[in-house]
């Protein structure tokens, strides 16, 4: 069972820093309209409908000799007109920002060094390939929340060498011979689903308050109003 330790009065940084170690897993969420609409997406997942508070996941990878702490994700990345969407490392400083990312947890399932290896390697392999980020493998997800007899099947929007961020962590960890959520399939694994896995492990949760549910449905009439006078 998991064993949840609550976590207040820490930075970003601070919280990262005492946590953060090759192989453990991270879940972030943030106040920004991207990370909300993903939440709600997954209020399926709750039998009261409750929105997740996640939007993202990865793999610690440890400390480098530059001193700071890495790991390795699939997302989209876009800086000064360089983009980089796919399986990628970068520092984990990128989440420091408490007013991007609101909500943080680290995953510990107490891996062996040979897990630990097996679960780094393989999501290295993915990042040599240059496996890409995919969205449409998000829509197809996004279908089977909405139909959840969908859950355990293939993805209906699959492609070959490509994953979204919690879709990626489930298949390292697979690969590994560790199933992060049984009974739904790699490719329709959502953050919420790595969130509540009923496998042994510590979590260390640290939140901080959200932009009320309210806010960001006024948010999407407006977009949608936008979009249709624009036709």
């Amino acid at each position: 069972m998991p064993d949840t330790i609550i976590v207040e009065g820490l930075t970003n940084e601070e919280f990262f820093e005492q946590h953060a170690r090759p192989g453990r897993v991270g879940l972030i969420g943030g106040p920004e309209l991207i990370n909300r609409l993903i939440g709600r997406a997954q209020r399926h997942i709750d039998v009261a409908g409750e929105w997740s508070r996640w939007s993202h996941a990865f793999i610690f990878q440890g400390r480098r000799h530059d001193g700071h702490h890495w790991l390795v994700e699939s997302d989209l990345e876009i800086k000064r007109k360089h983009i980089r969407l796919g399986v990628q490392e970068n520092r984990v400083a990128k989440y420091y920002d408490a007013t991007k990312t609101t909500a943080l947890a680290v995953l510990d399932f107490s891996l062996t060094a040979e897990q630990e290896r097996r679960v780094l390697s393989g999501a290295l392999e993915l990042v040599a390939a240059g496996t890409r980020y995919s969205l449409r493998e998000i829509a197809g997800t996004a279908w089977a929340l909405r139909h959840p007899a969908w859950r355990p099947r293939e993805n209906l929007l699959a492609r070959e060498q490509a994953f979204y961020c919690s879709a990626f962590v489930r298949h390292v960890f697979d690969g590994a011979g560790i199933d992060l959520a049984a009974g739904i399939a790699a490719k329709n694994t959502a953050p919420e689903d790595l969130a509540r896995t009923v496998l042994p492990h510590r979590k260390w949760l640290m939140t901080r308050g959200h932009a009320p549910a309210s806010r960001v449905r006024g948010l999407v009439k407006r977009v949608r109003a936008r979009l249709r006078r624009g036709r």
